[in-house]
């Protein structure tokens, strides 16, 4: 059973004569202009398939003739699974899946509203309201656990996850040696390494590439030991405007989809037909200041966009829709997060990160409850509108008549819930009502919502003995709650 992904690509900002020429240009920048690849074992997957090298020893050029023998590798499909089957997820054409992201190291407090360190209970309590909330598609741990040595902090936020959700758990390591731990870990949680490998509980963001075209070499070396295990790894770069790109939209798409194509590339080199993600996050900054400006209308758009030069090539994406500069789950960071989940969820993305909880300097737990909604309403739109001979109604019309009433119609019972999206905590009382029940804004009545959440959702439990063996194998510190 695969959860249900709406198909997107009504929006489309390039036309695809526009996306054949940056498609072009992409091609033309690697092999004028080539990479820097400071990792001698990637140089070599790169020379043996036919990549030019020199005149320095890290230089690398992709002749098109490369590229195109990699893509036709490279699967158009890719499944990411949940340890709840019906939440696994098919990524592939325009369909559309949101859910979290980030590494940020702050949380704002539930209870008082401040800014403290990301604790790793909070990657466990988020998970598990995030598990609660039906419109989130998967879990990327937002925060970085700031009360875990670094050692010891791939396989804890792993299992932290996996432990409070059946939703997919993506998220990134710090060293190549603990690829090894983190996928023996969650193949003790799906029963086998066999298990782990046909249905893939877990997968792995790589930032393999430090833009503009300089690949990074201890990113990469994690990279290429994911891929040799067989899991999904997502191809991050985020080449931002201005900076580490042109400070053209179209500039920053061509750099953008050159080094996706130059990681997909090396995958297929070194594991053909291996599951791979095209993780193209176009940023931004201000010009004004010189800061990074995660909600910029800008770069809400360059997302929406880049997912067309990711279908263009047949591969499934990875981009970033609903973040904010917003430090507070406020009206900013309703209107910037509708804006960009909105447009990536309409030009058809297929694994929307950031798209619930992340504000400018952390996450906070009302901010999930919130962008869920938004993310509900971003489905349906996706969704548009119906049109068949049971939809037009011309017999229901006929039937009531001028005058008449629809509300008691067996049709109307019969379409209400495919036609009209139910919001779980937005107030569409009349004045008289709120005042009634509290006079709650949005930001309290989720946080109300969360923290019943966290007081009464169970997740899909990990058996006893699982967790048995995995405490007796690692030293997890999470306790359970």
């Amino acid at each position: 059973m695969v959860r249900e992904g709406f198909e997107g690509g009504q929006l489309q900002f390039l036309t695809e004569k526009e996306v054949s020429r940056i498609h072009g240009m992409a091609l033309r920048i690697l092999e004028e202009i080539g990479l820097r690849v400071p990792l001698p074992e990637a140089v070599e997957l790169y020379r043996n398939a036919g990549a030019k090298i020199g005149p320095e020893p890290d230089e690398v050029r992709l002749p098109a003739v490369v590229v195109e023998a990699a893509l036709r590798e490279a699967p158009s499909r890719v499944s990411l699974c949940g340890r709840d089957p019906e939440q696994d997820l098919l990524l592939g054409g325009r369909r559309v899946y949101a859910g979290t992201g980030g590494a940020e190291t702050h949380v704002l407090d539930l209870e008082t509203g401040a800014l403290r360190d990301a604790t790793l209970a909070d990657v466990a309590r988020l998970a598990r309201l995030v598990d609660a909330l039906p419109h989130i598609d998967f879990y990327i741990r937002p925060v970085e656990a700031q009360d875990v040595p670094p050692e010891k902090l791939d396989v804890n936020k792993y299992f932290a996850s996996l432990f409070n959700t059946g939703k997919h758990v993506m998220g990134n390591v710090y060293a190549v040696e603990r690829v090894a731990d983190v996928i023996e870990m969650a193949s003790l949680v799906a029963g086998s390494r066999e298990a782990l490998a046909a249905r893939p509980i877990i997968s792995f963001i790589t930032s393999w590439m430090m833009s503009p075209l300089k690949v990074n070499r201890d990113v990469t070396e994690i990279l290429l030991e994911v891929v040799r295990q067989g899991l999904p790894a997502v191809l991050s770069s985020v080449p931002i405007l201005g900076l580490t790109s042109p400070v053209t939209m179209a500039g920053n798409l061509a750099l953008t989809h050159a080094e996706q194509l130059s990681g997909i590339v090396l995958v297929q080199i070194l594991r053909p037909g291996a599951p791979i993600i095209y993780g193209g996050c176009p940023g931004v900054i201000d010009m004004r200041n010189g800061t990074f400006s995660p909600g910029s209308v800008e770069r809400q758009i360059l997302n929406a966009a880049v997912s067309q030069m990711a279908q263009h090539i047949r591969v499934p994406n990875y981009n970033i829709g609903g973040i904010t500069d917003s430090k507070v789950p406020d009206v900013q960071a309703g209107y910037e997060k509708g804006v960009g989940i909105c447009l990536t969820a309409l030009a058809g993305s297929n694994y929307i990160h950031h798209a619930a909880g992340r504000l400018r300097d952390g996450v906070a737990y009302e901010q999930f409850v919130i962008d869920n909604e938004i993310i509900g309403m971003a489905k349906r739109a996706i969704r548009g509108v119906v049109v068949n001979d049971e939809t037009l109604a011309f017999g229901e019309i006929a039937e009531v008549g001028p005058g008449g009433s629809f509300i008691d119609r067996s049709h109307t019972v019969k379409h209400l819930r495919d036609e009209l999206f139910f919001p779980a905590f937005s107030d569409r009382n009349n004045r008289a009502k709120w005042e009634s029940e509290g006079s709650l804004d949005g930001r309290e009545r989720a946080r109300i919502e969360a923290r019943r959440i966290l007081r009464e959702h169970k997740p899909l439990a990990i058996p006893r003995d699982i967790d048995k063996k995995i405490r007796e194998k690692f030293e997890i510190l999470l306790r359970v709650e």
